[in-house]
């Protein structure tokens, strides 16, 4: 009777992140391997499953069936193995850590990476916060948080650590004519004050096109609901856009470009606190990942 296989940890985690980041090359940088050592382990991975992992999408790889099959198994089992070396080979955290998050990230990786926080960590509470830029900012100045995930309103900010940089777009239905044929445009945002309705405006204003406010909400959930419906244009980042909506080509609707904002992980001054720094350290991995696979969702290099 042949014994079972036994999957490395090592090889697995070469996989997943190569998938996650977008790039085997940028996997090799990030776990200090190089290039070909890590497609000898996606090589060896493939012999041991006795499946082929990734097949060739123009001049990327994307996941065949079976890649997709064991992404969700290699992730579960890197999970397991991190919270066991946690457990056994740190000190087990405790205590409490309040954060505040933008309203974008709150039904995308937010859940998924607070749960696995929690299973790394049960003796740890989390407090989370979703609300606008402007409230989240105000209220770690008056220090209620001891993290905060924040917009860079203007480049000025220098507090904390950039994250990445996300793109704004304008935001409509994926089906039928956009509103943005409309003259004037109309819009659905949030009221003020708004990073996004600050930017949309005056980059109409300089274009001279005409807009008029359709919809004003204070959730994300209602602008969604709104442009869904038909009743204007929204401008957010692209990140977890419902499956009803599109970013639009400014060239081809005929509307101008919109600035990029930076994302940054701020903490408050107050004693260094271990649990802290673990979920800033978390929050920081998943969001370059997530940031990552907007920019390389289709194209996964194995050099």
């Amino acid at each position: 009777m042949s014994l079972p296989v036994n999957l490395d940890m090592d090889v697995l985690r070469s996989f997943v992140t190569g998938i996650e980041l977008g790039s085997f090359a940028r996997a090799a940088s990030r776990l200090g391997r190089s290039p070909s050592a890590i497609s000898l382990q996606l090589r060896k991975l493939e012999d041991q499953v006795g499946q082929q992992l990734v097949q060739k999408r123009g001049r990327g790889l994307v996941l065949t069936e079976a890649g997709e099959m064991l992404l969700g198994y290699a992730r579960r089992l890197l999970d397991l193995n991190d919270a066991a070396l946690s457990a056994v080979g740190s000190p087990a955290l405790s205590g409490r850590v309040r954060i505040g998050l933008p309203q974008d990230f709150a039904e995308t990786w937010l859940p998924e990476t607070l749960g696995r926080f929690a299973r790394l960590h049960p003796g740890v509470r989390i407090d989370a916060h979703v609300d606008r830029n402007a409230t989240l900012r105000s209220r770690l100045d008056e220090g209620q948080f001891d993290l905060a995930l924040l917009w860079d309103e203007d480049g000025r900010e220098r507090d904390g650590a950039v994250i990445g940089t996300l793109p704004m777009a304008w935001i409509g239905p994926r089906r039928g004519v956009t509103p943005g044929t409309d003259r004037p445009i109309p819009l659905v945002l949030f009221g003020s004050p708004c990073i996004f309705r600050h930017a949309a405006l005056n980059a109409l204003d300089a274009a001279a096109i005409p807009w008029r406010i359709s919809f004003s909400s204070p959730g994300l959930a209602g602008l969604w609901a709104a442009v869904s419906a038909g009743l204007g244009l929204t401008v957010r980042t692209p990140h977890g856009l419902p499956a009803a909506l599109t970013a639009l080509d400014p060239e081809e609707s005929g509307l101008p470009r919109l600035p990029s904002l930076s994302l940054r992980l701020l903490e408050a001054r107050t004693r260094s606190d271990p649990a802290v720094e673990r979920l800033a350290a978390l929050l920081t991995d998943v969001l370059t990942v997530a940031i990552g696979e907007m920019d390389h969702a289709t194209n996964v290099a194995p050099h």
